[in-house]
């Protein structure tokens, strides 16, 4: 059953000024600071319209306290869109301060050990999937509830206004409806995930035609061309249309969706395909959708290690649950991304020039991961890095730290042949003693060498397999395996 207008019993214009009314009463309530969230889409940006003509609404004196506006830059969200947000948080400072209003926009990020591709191709973790979903908290929650926790910490409350519909789903329609009873006041409903803080959702009873109408019937109160971001939606849908009066057969661009554009959690990149087949000057994106296109392959345990994270080979119905992505994977993966951004930063339109699809930080942090904590002493990233670019990386130098050499690598190969995991477990018992043997005290130096011991100690994946299944499964449990084994993704264990 469709949902009915927000509009239908007091028209438009009696909605949003009742609405704009309601957001006063509120601010003047009390002391406590109000926490926006941004996205740059229809929803984020119809609540801070609604926000931003109450402010302007009341008397200067009357604006006691700060609006904090913050949006998430995820480092993988898709670049037409984050150059979007990104220059809308500047207009939108430079406009709250000629208006002289309390707006403060952040552009909050994930600390650099929780990016993507931190976590990707310096740690290993294989592709998000619905059952090992490692993104959503590292890359978005995390960020925003850290800046809500310090509003929080530095006031004793705080109040988050969201963009949040009824409308959206049927699972977060019963999730809002369920916050409603515990409601302490009027509109504010509690945070379930942070204590001291409440959820204002101005639009919740909107439908999707709803927050259009209101879009292209009410001009941006910071400057930008609302028309713009409908054209936006417009090109991200498959049929390059975005209808305001709909039936219930008819799609809404409301459906389309803005996210990462390295998403495996759904079956297609639907918005991006959308953008690059409805307008040629997006084409320079192509890159970027055949990477997540081939991060998103359904059996993957050929890229992946017969360990698990810990080094333990972990058995499902009698068959190894596959671990992170191995060291040729994870090389492989960084010379593709680097080679699309090279060739992105080649061939797209100026802004694109300097395009960062994975930052300097990142690859640093990727490069102390494979080194000091994989123990993978051949420091291949800077090789990497000017095979795919072109370019020197610029990083210092790690000769005095490594512990063999270049030739001295060559050398161990030779000596240990085929046998990978042999040379594995020797680079990493050499890397172990040379990190502890500057520390005065080498506690734990003996527990190291144990696990590369026993990460390595096998004479390949099938011994390794074999001697797990004798020591946990005393008969043979295969069926059913093939069809089990793909739901368990999880590289930590």
């Amino acid at each position: 059953m469709a949902q009915t207008s927000a509009f239908e019993e007091i028209g438009f214009k009696g909605t949003v000024e009742e609405l704009v009314e309601e957001v006063k009463a509120l601010y003047l309530a009390d002391e406590i600071p109000w926490v926006v969230g941004y996205s740059g889409g229809k929803d984020s940006t119809a609540v801070l319209q609604l926000v931003w003509k109450a402010l302007q609404d009341l008397p200067a004196e009357k604006r006691h306290k700060i609006v904090h506006v913050i949006s998430t830059d995820t480092l993988v969200e898709n670049p037409v869109v984050s150059r979007w947000v990104s220059q809308s948080l500047i207009t939108m400072s430079e406009s709250a301060e000629a208006q002289g209003l309390p707006i403060e926009p952040h552009q909050l990020t994930p600390e650099v050990n929780n990016t993507f591709w931190v976590n990707l191709i310096g740690r290993g973790y294989p592709a998000p999937r619905p059952k090992f979903r490692w993104c959503t908290e590292r890359l978005k929650i995390k960020p925003s509830n850290a800046f809500i926790r310090d509003v929080v910490r530095a006031n004793g409350e705080a109040i988050l206004i969201l963009g949040t519909r009824k409308a959206e789903s049927t699972s977060r329609r019963h999730r809002m409806e369920k916050l409603e009873g515990s409601r302490v006041r009027d509109r504010l409903s509690p945070n379930e995930s942070l204590p001291n803080s409440l959820v204002y959702s101005p639009v919740e009873d909107w439908t999707n035609d709803d927050v259009w109408l209101f879009l292209m019937q009410t001009d941006n109160a910071w400057g930008y061309d609302n028309k713009d971001l409908l054209a936006m939606y417009r090109g991200a849908s498959e049929d390059n249309e975005c209808p305001l009066v709909v039936d219930t057969t008819t799609p809404s661009c409301g459906d389309s969706r803005f996210g990462c554009w390295t998403c495996t959690l759904v079956d297609k990149d639907k918005s991006m395909s959308a953008m690059i087949q409805n307008d040629e000057e997006k084409a320079w994106m192509l890159p970027l959708l055949e990477l997540r296109d081939a991060l998103d392959v359904t059996d993957d345990r050929h890229l992946r290690d017969f360990r698990r994270m810990s080094g333990k080979v972990q058995l499902f119905f009698d068959r190894p649950i596959p671990g992170p992505y191995t060291e040729v994977a994870r090389h492989d993966w960084l010379k593709r991304l680097l080679e699309a951004q090279t060739w992105v930063r080649a061939n797209g339109p100026d802004h694109a020039a300097e395009l960062e699809l994975i930052t300097m930080e990142e690859l640093h942090e990727i490069r102390r991961l494979w080194v000091s904590d994989k123990h993978e002493i051949e420091d291949a990233l800077p090789g990497i890095y000017k095979k795919a670019t072109g370019e020197d990386f610029p990083g210092v130098s790690l000769d005095d730290v490594l512990v063999l050499g270049a030739d001295d690598l060559a050398v161990l190969k030779d000596i240990c042949g085929e046998d990978r995991l042999h040379y594995e477990m020797a680079r990493g018992l050499l890397d172990v003693e040379r990190q502890y043997r500057s520390m005065s005290r080498r506690a734990g130096l003996f527990k190291a060498l144990e696990g590369i011991v026993r990460r390595c100690y096998f004479e390949d994946a099938e011994d390794a397999i074999n001697r797990e299944r004798h020591r946990s499964l005393p008969f043979s449990v295969v069926a059913e395996a093939d069809d089990k084994i793909e739901n368990v993704v999880g590289v930590e264990g």
